[in-house]
């Protein structure tokens, strides 16, 4: 071969390899996420709980329409990618859309972003592609998310007002020892005279917070940390769930929430065909509890043994006895989904119940609070004013 072919062998060689570079750097930076962003490794995406929490139950909803309608997986992707508003959940719907596209099961794709598709719904999938009836399990999904997204609701719309009343207290009564009590402080030194113990207490009070306050709150912020962080590790939020199980009557409440979420979860997979030893490990995470998630995997080891469902959780003080019940007859008659689902209902509505029982006693609660609060430093500031001339007379 002439050293010019040579040459333009080597040429041409070093040009498809560059091609093929920018390719594969192309189709890279399509699907792959930007480097720096939150949406990398491990298929972390930035706001995935909000994804989880507010788009998923309606893009499940639409997608099983889409499929019922005979619309291909593909197309209905599509579809629901040119509607997201979310850019996070556009980018990764856009990648499981091509991930199938190149061969992958729609299940499969899935995985690639636990954090939005956890394994409940990945697996409740492939159980759906496994007994051809995607349409339906996706639409099973929806209900599930949805019931899931109103009980959350519900509960936190039940804990939010408390929650409100006790800071605009707490922030009243601050401004007040701050800036108010004070005034009155210079105002009673002028008559020279002791003052009441409660309005000298709460003077001594006002001149702590002035003279210290910023040092106490950065004391209550290092531990309101320390807390979480010790909260969110294993054996911090085992206790602290276990601690809030013994609570007098929002321990019942708990208890209650975790039976509807288990029941629901596990009826839910049952239903869609996955093994019960693998619907177990995933409901063992679903119930928003340690304590309750611990139960499950006992119960999960006993069933690997060869012990029924009902009879491993018999011993456990966690799930409601009523639920282990209902369970065991699930289990005779052979509709452990239908009976699971029943539970779940009936479960949302014992939880309802309470919560509004709760914010009904809560109200009158709150507000003696807040007048007890309130009304004693308004209470302590004019007691010397009360006491007028016994103040200005020195006695």
């Amino acid at each position: 071969m002439s050293p010019v072919v040579r040459q333009s062998a080597k040429s041409s060689s070093r040009d498809n390899r560059a091609a093929a570079a920018g390719r594969r750097k192309d189709i890279k930076s399509q699907r792959a996420p930007a480097p720096g962003s939150k949406a990398k490794r491990k298929g972390h995406v930035a706001g995935a709980k909000k994804i989880a929490n507010d788009s998923l139950p309606g893009f499940s909803r639409q997608l099983s329409a889409m499929l019922t309608a005979g619309m291909p997986i593909v197309g209905a992707l599509e579809a629901l990618e040119e509607q997201t508003d979310n850019p996070n959940f556009k980018m990764v719907i856009a990648q499981i859309r091509a991930s199938i596209e190149n061969g992958a099961a729609f299940s499969e794709s899935l995985r690639a972003f636990p954090s939005v598709f956890d394994d409940l719904y990945a697996n409740m999938v492939r159980g759906g592609e496994t007994g051809g009836q995607l349409a339906e399990t996706v639409g099973r999904l929806a209900g599930f998310l949805e019931a899931s997204a109103k009980l959350r609701r519900k509960v936190k719309s039940a804990m939010m007002y408390p929650v409100i009343v006790l800071c605009i207290a707490c922030a009243i009564a601050i401004a007040m020892i701050v800036f108010i009590v004070p005034v009155f402080g210079t105002m009673f030194a002028d008559f020279g005279a002791d003052l009441p113990a409660p309005t000298q207490a709460l003077l001594d009070v006002s001149d702590f917070l002035r003279a210290y306050g910023i040092y106490v709150g950065i004391v209550i912020t290092v531990a309101i940390v320390m807390f979480k962080r010790w909260k969110n590790t294993e054996q911090g939020a085992y206790s602290f769930d276990n601690f809030t199980l013994r609570t007098p009557v929002f321990g019942e409440l708990n208890k209650k929430v975790a039976a509807a979420r288990f029941a629901r979860t596990f009826g839910q997979l049952i239903r869609s065909g996955v093994p019960i030893l693998s619907a177990l490990e995933i409901c063992s995470g679903a119930t928003g509890n340690k304590v309750a998630g611990r139960v499950v995997i006992d119960a999960r080891e006993a069933v690997e043994k060869g012990e029924p469902l009902s009879s491993a959780m018999l011993e456990q003080t966690v799930f409601p006895i009523m639920m282990v019940r209902m369970l065991q007859a699930g289990e005779k008659t052979g509709k452990i989904d239908e009976m699971m689902d029943s539970i779940a209902d009936f479960y949302d509505d014992e939880v309802e119940t309470m919560l509004s029982g709760l914010t009904s006693l809560l109200e009158p609660l709150l507000m003696v609070f807040l007048g007890v609060i309130i009304g004693g430093i308004v209470l302590c500031m004019f007691l010397p004013i009360f006491k007028m001339g016994e103040v200005v007379g020195g006695g």
